[in-house]
C-alpha cells in the first residue's frame, strides 16, 4: 500500500510535468510561441519548460522544510493538489491568437506552480517508502517512486499519441491536446485517495517525539549549513541521469520531427517503448544495488552514458524507425540504472530531522543545472554546429560529472537510517541490517 501510494502520486505529478514538455515540442511552439522559424518557436516553448525547473528549488526548500517539520504525508498531499490544479487550468488557457501576449505569460505562471509542486514531491515520496521499508532491500523499495517519471512520461506520451492519431492535426492543435491536460483532475483524485490512507513514517514520528521539548529549528537552514557537501555530491551524481533522460525522452521528439523530418509518431512510439522497458528495468537494477552497492551501479551507468551519447545520435541519424527505438531504449536503460539507486543513496546521506530538505534540495539542484537546460542546450548546439554529435559531446560531459561524483562517494548500502548523525557521521558505517 505504501509503495503503491508513493508510486501513484509520483506518476500523477510526473504525468502533469512531462505532459507540458511533450506538448512544448508538439503544440505550445505553435499556439503560444508562434515564429517563422520552427526551431525558434520550439526553443521558446522549451524555455517556459525550463521555468518549471527554476521553481523546483524553491518548492524543495519550502515543501522540504514543511515535510521535516509537519510530516512527509501532509506535504505530499499538498504538492499533489498544487500540481493537479495548475495542470488542469492549462487545459482551458486561450492561445496567443486569442488573447495575445497574456497567453504565454499565464502559461509561464502555471508552469511555475507546477515546478514548485514537483520540487517537494520526489523527496517525500522516496522517504515515505525508505523510512517505512526493510533496510536490506532499501534500494528496491526506494526505487518505486522512481517508476513515476517513466510511468508519467508513458502516460503523457501515450495520451497525446492517441489524441493526435485519432483526429486531424487542426483539431488536435485546436482542442484535442486540451483533453490530456483535463485528465489530470481524474488522476489527482486517484492519487489523493491512495495517499490519504498512508500513515506517517515511523522514523519521522520518532524524531518528532525526540525533539518535542526542544526549540523549533529550521531544517532547510541546517541542511544547507551542515550538509552542503552531501547535497552537492548527490546532485552531481544525477547529472548524467537527468540530462540524459531529457535528451533520450524529450529532445528526441524535436530531433526526429524537426531535424530529421520524420512523423511525430516515430519519436512518440520510441519513447513509449523505452518507458515500458524502463519500468521493467528499474526494479531489477534496484535489486542489484541492494546486493553489490550503490557505487558500482552509479559508475556503470555513468560510463554507459558517455559511450551511448554518441551511439544515440548515430542511430537517430539513420532515420530508421527501428533504429530510433533502439536508441531510445538504450538511453532509458541507462536512466533505469541511475534511477534504481538515487532514492536509497540520497536517503542514506542525511539524518531524519533534515532528510526531506536535504534530499529535495539535492534532487532539484541537479534538475535545474542538468535537466532544465538539456533541451535548450541541445537545440543551441545543433543550431551552432548542425550535428547531433555536438549534443552527444555535451551529454558525455554530463556523464563524466556523474562518474567523478560516484568515484568520490562513499558506499552507503549498510547505513541504518535511524543512526545517521547530525554531522552525517553514520554515512558508510557498517551496521547490522534491521529486520
Amino acid at each position: 500500500m505504501i509503495a503503491g501510494s508513493s508510486l501513484a502520486g509520483t506518476a500523477v505529478e510526473w504525468y502533469d510535468f512531462f505532459l507540458y514538455g511533450t506538448a512544448a515540442a508538439l503544440v505550445f511552439n505553435k499556439l503560444y510561441f508562434p515564429s517563422e522559424d520552427p526551431l525558434v518557436g520550439t526553443l521558446l516553448a522549451f524555455a517556459t519548460y525550463a521555468v518549471g525547473f527554476i521553481a523546483r528549488p524553491l518548492g524543495a526548500a519550502v515543501l522540504g522544510h514543511y515535510g521535516d517539520v509537519k510530516g512527509r504525508r501532509a506535504t505530499l498531499i499538498a504538492s499533489l493538489v498544487l500540481m493537479g490544479v495548475s495542470t488542469f487550468l492549462i487545459a482551458f488557457l486561450p492561445s496567443y491568437g486569442s488573447i495575445g501576449v497574456l497567453a504565454p505569460i499565464i502559461l509561464v505562471l502555471l508552469r511555475l506552480v507546477q515546478g514548485f509542486a514537483l520540487g517537494g514531491e520526489w523527496g517525500g515520496a522516496v522517504l515515505l517508502v525508505s523510512e517505512h521499508g526493510d533496510s536490506t532491500r532499501r534500494a528496491f523499495w526506494a526505487a518505486w517512486p522512481n517508476l513515476g517519471p517513466p510511468l508519467g512520461n508513458l502516460l503523457a506520451a501515450g495520451v497525446l499519441a492517441v489524441l493526435s492519431g485519432a483526429m486531424p492535426e487542426a483539431a488536435f492543435l485546436s482542442w484535442g491536446w486540451r483533453i490530456a491536460f483535463g485528465l489530470s483532475a481524474l488522476l489527482v483524485v486517484i492519487g489523493l485517495v491512495l495517499r490519504l490512507y498512508v500513515a506517517e513514517t515511523p522514523l519521522f514520528e520518532q524524531a518528532r517525539a525526540d525533539n518535542a521539548n526542544r526549540p523549533a529549528a529550521m531544517p532547510i537552514g541546517t541542511a544547507v549549513r551542515d550538509h552542503w557537501r552531501q547535497i552537492l555530491l548527490a546532485a552531481f551524481t544525477r547529472f548524467g541521469e537527468n540530462a540524459g533522460f531529457y535528451i533520450f525522452s524529450l529532445f528526441v521528439i524535436t530531433y526526429v520531427t524537426q531535424i530529421n523530418g520524420l512523423d511525430r509518431a516515430a519519436g512518440l512510439n520510441a519513447v513509449m517503448v523505452g518507458m515500458v522497458v524502463a519500468l521493467l528495468a528499474i526494479p531489477l537494477f534496484a535489486v542489484l544495488a541492494d546486493r553489490i552497492g550503490r557505487r558500482p551501479v552509479y559508475i556503470g551507468a555513468s560510463l554507459a552514458t558517455i559511450a551511448w551519447a554518441f551511439a544515440f545520435f548515430a542511430l537517430l541519424d539513420t532515420r530508421n524507425p527501428m533504429a530510433i527505438v533502439v536508441a531510445v531504449v538504450g538511453g532509458l536503460l541507462i536512466f533505469s540504472a541511475y534511477s534504481a539507486v538515487i532514492g536509497a543513496f540520497f536517503s542514506e546521506l542525511f539524518p531524519t530531522e533534515v532528510r526531506y530538505s536535504g534530499v529535495s534540495l539535492a534532487y532539484n539542484l541537479a534538475s535545474v543545472l542538468a535537466g532544465s537546460l538539456a533541451p535548450i542546450i541541445a537545440i543551441a548546439l545543433y543550431s551552432a554546429f548542425g550535428s547531433g554529435y555536438a549534443i552527444a559531446a555535451y551529454l558525455a560531459v554530463m556523464g563524466a560529472i556523474s562518474l567523478g561524483a560516484a568515484l568520490v562517494a562513499t558506499e552507503t548500502r549498510t547505513v541504518d537510517l535511524a543512526k545517521v548523525g547530525a554531522d552525517g557521521s553514520a554515512v558508510g558505517t557498517p551496521t547490522a541490517p534491521t529486520r
